[in-house]
């Protein structure tokens, strides 16, 4: 690619950061929701796309930490899919419940907003959106492997906003959309089976963000765990009926509001 040809390229993703895309066909919409429902559900392909939820969940906390006014010292990810985000100051106090609590809500809501992008018929706005996410957390990352594991993640992304046609940007934005929308709910479940667990056989020594918030507020774990599944499945259906109600005509007025024409 010569230089001509890169500032051509770069022109072109400025004016489609501020202009719309056509919606893509219906088909690609609902077939992306369905294999997006493949990659959280199929537990070998979970194990690798469970890195996708992980940066999201470590990105919460992250931007809380900086909105309460706390110190973030660093994000480190993992190989098995966990992660951990540390920031200084008290520890005690708003500040902290909300760094605390944002993780869960961070991947759905992350969906949320992307799927009123795409609703917005804003693809390429999206997937740079994207991007500029993934490079502010991988300032804060301080392992190899979250190195590795962001900026793979941003790469493709990139890769598929600068090279990709039309149809192959919108079928990768919308499976990113659908992916965290419907993997929203599952790392829910995993941790409470998670808390069930380690409360059998250690009780009163577990730490999990929904534990860390009971001794924060003195309201149960288990009431912070179904805060997070409310939250999930409340994104999964808003965001779900701006993916679909744009592409496919279906109007839901849930969410389509005033486009929803009057009965006749």
């Amino acid at each position: 690619m010569d230089r001509a040809e890169l500032v051509d390229r770069g022109s072109s993703i400025i004016d489609r950061l501020t202009t719309t895309q056509a919606p893509p066909p219906w088909w690609l919409v609902v077939a992306t929701g369905v294999a997006a429902l493949v990659l959280v559900s199929y537990r070998p392909l979970w194990r690798l796309t469970r890195n996708v939820v992980t940066i999201a969940h470590e990105g919460g906390h992250a931007l809380f930490a900086l909105l309460t006014g706390r110190r973030l010292n660093s994000i480190t990810l993992h190989s098995d899919t966990s992660g951990l985000t540390v920031s200084s100051g008290k520890p005690y106090g708003l500040g902290m419940i909300l760094t605390a609590m944002a993780g869960y809500p961070a991947p759905p809501l992350l969906g949320l907003g992307f799927a009123a992008l795409l609703g917005a018929e804003r693809i390429t706005l999206m997937l740079w959106t994207a991007i500029a996410l993934l490079a502010a957390v991988l300032v804060k990352v301080r392992n190899v492997y979250g190195v590795c594991t962001v900026v793979g993640l941003g790469g493709l992304v990139f890769a598929v906003s600068w090279f990709g046609t039309d149809t192959v940007q919108a079928g990768f934005a919308f499976l990113g959309a659908w992916f965290l929308l419907l993997a929203g709910a599952r790392p829910v479940l995993e941790l409470q089976r998670g808390r069930v667990r380690r409360l059998r056989n250690t009780p009163g020594n577990v730490d999990s963000d929904a534990d860390q918030l009971a001794r924060l507020t003195r309201v149960p774990g288990i009431v912070w765990v179904l805060f997070f599944g409310v939250i999930a499945v409340a994104a999964l259906v808003v965001g779900g009926g701006l993916l679909l109600s744009d592409a496919t005509g279906v109007c839901i007025p849930v969410v389509s509001g005033q486009s929803c024409p009057a009965p006749g």
